[in-house]
């Protein structure tokens, strides 16, 4: 087969890695924008499963991820002037430009042509048997056919700023702080021996009260310095000097199919997760290794494509419902900001329940003490969660 992925992050190389694996004869290209190492943002967050995963399809890259990666135990939570700290799931930080490097070698030793500085747009589209659309959250491709895709984008109320700095988190870290404006909040994680990244949210009226909605980049980030002052114990805050807009609103893309004729969206192209569940990088290669299957299993493409949609939007049901309580949990921080900090770090730690914003936090915090361990109540979580997303998704309107 002739193949293109147009985009040239995790989602696309890692795509052409396994096909070039599986068949040696694919002619595979792909075309990145942006000249090579330019990428934005710093690091990005996996979990072990993801590295099995690796080692079960390409132990080579698996191995450089892993040697090239942080690895943390812990999540530390600081609000005002109180710390706690807990155990939690092994987490894996990598340095983004360190695995789009390891991506890009593993590809071009395989003989897949890399094009950087190559911008493909919907009205020049190059001749091939499968189009692969891995440009992103705001995928041209994608959006030359958004009434066919059925593509949904929904905005989150809360605004964030993705920085880097030279503190160096040995834990998951959480801080929360509190002003005459209401709270803003960082989470920070490491993800090499010299740096960390560090995202900033707060709601909108703490962030037009502060100033920053209108402060320079450079103003900006001494304000945030002095807020944080005590996690990052001295160390700056680096923000991209390309940045045209420091502050987002998360963007939340769903789309009701995945494919067109010959184009097949993947990765941030096809949805999106809010950064809070650290499952961005995850889910695009998780794509590349679901689509590679499919193409190997089914004999058409037309069947290829449908196989590999089926299965990567049930796989995503419970992620997504996981990720959108998430994102409520600190839009509604307040609600939950007062507690105690064992039984806020707690709460922090369930954010992804359906159950939580329905219950008093109080009284969920007692339950879920007495009863959160019984297989019965995960059960019922785990049903509940995806059930939510399919009705959400069947009631909310379409742009």
């Amino acid at each position: 087969m002739k193949i293109v992925c147009v985009g040239g992050g995790p989602a696309g190389l890692y795509l052409a890695i396994l096909l070039k694996l599986r068949d040696p004869s694919h002619d595979l290209t792909v075309h990145e924008r942006d000249a090579e190492g330019s990428t934005y943002g710093w690091g990005v967050t996996y979990w072990r499963g993801l590295l099995d995963q690796l080692h079960a399809h390409d132990p080579e890259t698996a191995r450089a991820i892993e040697a090239s990666s942080v690895r943390w135990s812990e999540g530390v939570a600081h609000v005002r002037d109180l710390t706690t700290r807990q155990p939690g799931d092994e987490g894996h930080g990598i340095g983004r430009h360190r695995l789009l490097r390891i991506l890009a070698e593993r590809a071009r030793s395989l003989g897949v042509r890399l094009e950087f500085e190559s911008l493909i747009t919907p009205d020049d589209l190059p001749a091939a048997d499968l189009l692969v659309a891995a440009d992103g959250v705001h995928s041209a491709l994608r959006t030359r056919h958004t009434d066919h895709f059925g593509t949904r984008i929904d905005t989150g109320r809360n605004r964030y700023t993705w920085l880097g700095t030279t503190k160096v988190f040995d834990a998951f870290t959480f801080a929360f702080v509190e002003t005459d404006h209401g709270w803003i909040w960082c989470y920070g994680y490491g993800y090499g021996p010299e740096a960390s990244t560090c995202v900033v949210e707060c709601a909108p009226e703490t962030w037009t009260g502060l100033g920053l909605d209108t402060a320079p980049e450079p103003d900006g980030l001494v304000l945030l310095e002095k807020l944080f002052a005590d996690v990052l114990d001295g160390h700056p805050l680096i923000g991209r000097p390309s940045a045209q807009a420091p502050w987002l609103n998360f963007r939340t893309v769903t789309n009701r199919t995945w494919h067109r004729g010959n184009l097949v969206l993947i990765g941030d192209a096809a949805h999106t997760t809010h950064y809070s569940i650290g499952a961005g990088t995850t889910l695009a290669l998780e794509d590349a290794i679901a689509l590679s299957g499919a193409l190997h299993e089914r004999p058409t493409l037309p069947q290829a494509l449908t196989r590999y949609e089926q299965r990567r939007k049930q796989a995503l049901l419970t992620l997504q419902s996981a990720a959108g309580h998430s994102a409520r949990w600190y839009e509604d921080l307040p609600r939950y900001i007062h507690l105690p900090p064992q039984q806020m770090f707690a709460l922090l730690g369930q954010r992804h329940s359906p159950l939580l914003p329905h219950v008093p936090p109080r009284l969920y915090y007692r339950i879920d003490r007495a009863a959160g361990r019984l297989e019965a109540m995960r059960r019922f979580k785990r049903w509940l969660g995806p059930k939510l997303a399919r009705t959400a998704q069947a009631r909310a309107p379409r742009e």
